[in-house]
């Protein structure tokens, strides 16, 4: 992997107000991937949109990573049902028709 695609923690935890240990607790409950390369700790910047949302709830909601790993699953079931609802209404539509 390129490292020009790679962004530093220690950058992000400046950037963004979070300690270190944040991203390592993340990290450990499988939320984000840190990369390590020369003892340097990097995030793909891919998941720089990712981590945001991550860093908004952990600062307006003070959830723990265990707690933001919770909603984040919710959120994935609301994305399942609501992609199965249309599923079913285009079916619905068919025989209606």
């Amino acid at each position: 992997m390129k490292k020009e695609t790679l962004i530093p923690l220690d950058q992000l935890c400046s950037n963004y107000s979070v300690e270190m240990s944040f991203f390592s607790n993340l990290n450990e409950t499988g939320l984000i991937e840190i990369r390590k390369i020369d003892q340097m700790e990097y995030i793909h910047q891919e998941s720089l949109d990712h981590i945001e949302k991550i860093i908004r709830i952990y600062h307006e909601l003070e959830l723990n990573p265990e707690g933001i790993d919770v909603v984040f699953n919710l959120l994935q079931k609301i994305e399942d049902l609501q992609e199965e609802l249309r599923s079913v209404k285009n079916r619905l539509r068919l025989y209606e028709q």
